[in-house]
């Protein structure tokens, strides 16, 4: 009875697998009368249909595979109108499909199993009987002997296992015998897949040589001097015997020998052959082994044992480089123009850092321009009291000096010193090398510089100019609090207890904090005036106790109400009634954002980086902006911020100058932190 197909069945994907056979008549052929043919039956017991498959054999020239295909089969008459079951199967037994009787001989152990469980009483095995023609044939095929044996070599182990795997050693080719020959270094590549030698010569720049791909195509290299080389065809495969000669008629006769009598046997280069300092003949070639590579060495410590990779000396030493001298300068041009003509036969105009020129031009609020307030350095009672502005472009390091006009100096004021660069006083006009130049480093207040012959003390700096060489520490000494501070250790450690009472003397109300004059005069005195200016401003910037926040308020609206300026933007009365308009609560504060979009709709000529740091400074923790704030600190005409007072806020434009010490945005100085730092150590 078939079982239905459920997601649930036992039996699914359960087969009984069944040894059986047929004969076939085999009509019109002397040879054969009958055929026996194997086949297997499979029975699946999901649906009780039936399959049978003959298994391919090689030159049977019979359509073989499948013979009965997947279905049900019906009993054979008169039962046809049943079908073949589970029941209908055992060993030694016989089933008819289709008018082709099938004898079961054997089948598998999960079908005897299976049928042993269903209570099947199974036969005993049976021996297929064997077919005539095919057993004549097997005793032909056994009789028969081949009249060339040929040798097999099987390499395809040896392929599998290496097969990528190079190894690689480097010699020279000493060629210094014949004429115009030198020494020559080539590399040497053994493939152990399959015993090849390929070598590559290693051919110099300007040698006057040819590239040429290879000096010898991957091949197996015989073992043999050039004196040994053997004929065309004395190393053969086979050898041929003549038997007969040319006795019967001129006609010879000939055989191959097996015996393989007088055979030549050539030998190749193996791996065990190479080795550093071993010599191997290529074709007449002497090339000795130098060195290899880490694989090389591995392969051989490993197989072989070999320790000792000493490699030998092959390359000839550089000769000696000469030194490259150049004409001196001889005035026409820049120098470095001139020096271009002298590196190439086409001359090409000098070439600029066009990277430092990206990264130090001007982006946003960030100017890299270092601005110095200098006097001259004369007892000339006129030009003494002369003031000027040294500004140096950190994109291409030049310099450029301005001098503003003052009343009643009898000298008008304006550009003093084209922008260019400045050489360094004191050097050969004429000379190979290029001259030095003023840099960054050369700058900074206390420093006296020479432009042109004029010598100038640069007294003061902007604080943009400040900020930028304490964020570039490592670029300024003199901004670096670390170096000030250990060069100052070293001058007061011998008297660490006296400067803590002079300090402590300067501060009588004990409020740990001194003017910052005061504080000038004490580290002038202390140190035998050995610290320059700047550094002491950079002590006092940085022990100082001013308000960051608040100056960078006034900074940032300085720069906005310029921009306001210069588009002469005067509509504030109105951007102040929109604000109000848009105060519902009328408690005179808006949204960071609502100021901003609002800002934005009347197309306020400032910049939109610089309008957020503005907000961001006004803000407070709620990120509430009070807008009359705002418009009052915009309005340049009734709330106007004097120039000098942010962007060059150190710099002072008095009528006279009478040499006082500068004025910094810091007023006290917390001295007890700066102790600290210095006597710590030392208790």
């Amino acid at each position: 009875m078939a079982l239905p197909l459920l997601p649930g069945n036992s039996f699914n994907k359960n087969v009984l697998s069944f040894d059986a056979y047929f004969d076939e008549e085999v009509p019109d052929k002397n040879q054969e009368l009958y055929r026996i043919r194997h086949c297997k039956i499979y029975f699946y017991l999901e649906d009780d249909t039936i399959q049978v498959v003959e298994p391919q054999v090689k030159n049977s020239g019979i359509p073989q595979g499948t013979i009965l295909r997947r279905h049900r089969v019906p009993l054979p008459p008169p039962n046809e109108d049943q079908f073949y079951t589970v029941d209908n199967f055992n060993i030694d037994t016989d089933l008819i499909f289709y008018g082709r009787r099938y004898r079961i001989i054997d089948c598998d152990q999960f079908t005897k199993n299976f049928l042993r469980k269903m209570g099947v009483r199974l036969n005993c095995p049976v021996k297929c009987p064997d077919d005539p023609y095919t057993k004549e044939r097997q005793k032909l095929i056994d009789s028969m002997k081949p009249l060339r044996p040929y040798e097999r070599f099987d390499t395809l182990q040896q392929f599998l296992e290496h097969d990528g795997h190079v190894l690689r050693f480097y010699g020279v080719w000493d060629d210094t015998e014949s004429m115009f020959g030198d020494v020559r270094e080539v590399v040497l590549h053994y493939f152990l897949a399959d015993d090849t030698i390929e070598i590559k010569e290693v051919i110099p720049l300007n040698s006057g040589r040819d590239a040429v791909p290879l000096f010898l195509n991957r091949k197996k290299l015989p073992k043999y001097g050039p004196i040994g080389l053997y004929q065309p065809g004395t190393i053969t495969d086979r050898t041929v015997l003549n038997v007969f000669g040319g006795l019967v008629g001129n006609k010879g006769r000939y055989i191959l020998d097996n015996r393989k009598t007088g055979a030549v046997h050539q030998e190749f280069y193996k791996d065990c052959d190479l080795s550093i300092g071993s010599v191997i003949n290529v074709w007449g070639r002497k090339i000795v082994l130098c060195d290899c590579d880490e694989f090389t060495k591995e392969y051989y410590r490993t197989k072989y044992g070999v320790k000792d990779f000493t490699p030998i000396p092959y390359k000839a030493p550089p000769p000696p480089k000469v030194e490259r001298k150049f004409p001196p300068y001889h005035g026409f041009g820049s120098e470095e123009d001139s020096l271009c003509s002298c590196t190439g036969l086409l001359p090409k105009p000098p070439q600029k850092d066009f990277k430092k020129f990206m990264e130090k031009d001007r982006q946003g609020l960030e100017s890299n321009l270092l601005r110095f307030l200098a006097q001259f350095i004369t007892t000339d009672p006129i030009d003494k009291d002369r003031k000027f502005i040294v500004s140096y472009y950190l994109s291409d390091d030049t310099i450029q000096v301005f001098e503003p006009p003052q009343r009643n100096t009898g000298i008008i004021g304006g550009k003093f010193l084209e922008r260019g660069r400045v050489k360094k006083p004191g050097q050969e006009l004429y000379k190979a090398e290029l001259s030095e130049y003023y840099t960054a480093k050369d700058l900074y207040v206390g420093a006296k510089v020479c432009f042109h012959g004029h010598v100038f003390l640069l007294v003061d700096a902007d604080e943009y100019a400040f900020n930028y060489m304490e964020k570039h520490a490592n670029e300024f000494p003199m901004a670096n609090i670390c170096v000030i501070l250990d060069k100052l250790k070293a001058i007061g450690e011998p008297r660490s207890r006296e400067i803590k009472q002079i300090f402590a003397a300067a501060d009588p109300q004990h409020t740990t904090t001194i003017d910052y004059d005061e504080f000038r005069n004490l580290l002038l005195n202390i140190s035998d005036r050995n610290l320059s200016e700047h550094e002491i401003m950079t002590l006092g910037r940085y022990y100082s106790l001013r308000d960051k926040n608040e100056m960078d308020t006034t900074y940032l609206l300085a720069v906005a109400q310029e921009q306001l300026k210069k588009n002469s933007f005067e509509n504030f009365g109105q951007l102040l009634a929109v604000l109000v308009y848009n105060d519902r609560s009328k408690c005179g504060l808006l949204a960071s954002d609502k100021c901003r979009t609002i800002c934005k709709s009347f197309r306020l000529p400032v910049a939109d980086d610089l309008l957020r740091a503005i907000l961001a400074a006004c803000e407070d923790c709620k990120e509430q902006v009070n807008y009359k704030k705002l418009v009052d600190g915009l309005n340049w005409r009734d709330h106007p911020i004097p120039v000098f007072q942010t962007i060059l806020m150190p710099l002072q434009y008095e009528d006279e100058w009478r040499g006082e010490p500068p004025t910094l945005p810091v007023k006290k100085v917390q001295y007890l932190p700066l102790m600290v730092d210095l006597f710590v150590a030392w208790g």
